[in-house]
């Protein structure tokens, strides 16, 4: 694959049309205008402390970041081109309306059944992007679920039980608010999964019954860079992940 077909493949599976210019991503340093083919590509959330040493012991000529603000292009062997998507990574990759995270999580998502949007957001003049979907789900008790989300992503931040004993809707938002929980809740929802734990929205969990798995940012982003890399192993690439 050449790099600009990598960066087509990635706007189009992003959607970075939707997003403002200044939040679309794409190349983030680019030492060669060439184009040239990836022989192997890097993906990491950011550079790290020990970044120079995975370099090192991992070739590549092209990297992937999520956070690429401390990068230092020095460090770079030569020719190294640097793609970043932060906020379309976030909402596509991580909590939120992603078929990656439904498939995981038993929400049906098919060619022509796809689970409700829950929350959006409209920037000034761009198209309307959902935060959180919501749909029926295997029957399971609050334990289950909790194990479930263990087996995907490692663990969980918080785990509040509910009301509901076997939740027959669930919630999956990328934040947490009163409006959102109370609206999760009049939609069916007993289950409620987000990333972080909002103290803002206990209300609202308090008075519905909801429960909620607070899974984690750094989680939830290092399951969705591992769905980046199956996603990119499927289009020929080799891919390496920083831990």
């Amino acid at each position: 694959m050449l790099l600009s077909e990598l960066t087509a493949f990635l706007a189009a599976f992003f959607n970075t049309a939707a997003y403002p210019p200044d939040e679309q991503g794409g190349i983030y340093f680019r030492p060669d205008p060439e184009d040239y083919s990836i022989h192997r590509l890097g993906l990491a959330l950011e550079p790290g402390p020990d970044f120079a040493d995975w370099l090192s012991d991992n070739p590549i000529n092209t990297l992937w970041l999520h956070r690429p603000w401390q990068l230092d292009p020095t460090a770079l062997p030569t020719g190294v081109t640097v793609l970043f998507h932060h906020l379309p990574f976030d909402e596509h990759l991580t909590i939120g309306h992603n078929r990656p995270l439904a498939d995981a999580l038993g929400l049906t998502w098919t060619d022509t059944t796809v689970p409700e949007i829950l929350g959006t957001k409209q920037p000034p003049g761009f198209p309307v992007r959902p935060i959180g979907m919501i749909g029926p789900v295997p029957a399971l008790d609050f334990t289950a679920w909790c194990r479930r989300i263990s087996e995907h992503f490692g663990g969980y931040d918080e785990a509040r039980p509910g009301t509901h004993d076997r939740p027959e809707r669930l919630a999956v938002v990328g934040a947490m608010n009163d409006a959102l929980v109370r609206e999760a809740a009049d939609r069916g929802a007993g289950l409620y999964l987000t990333g972080q734990y909002r103290k803002g929205a206990q209300k609202a969990v308090d008075e519905t019954g909801m429960a909620v798995i607070a899974i984690g940012h750094r989680r939830s982003e290092e399951w969705g860079l591992r769905m980046l890399e199956k996603e990119l192993r499927n289009q020929g690439l080799v891919a390496r992940i920083k831990p």
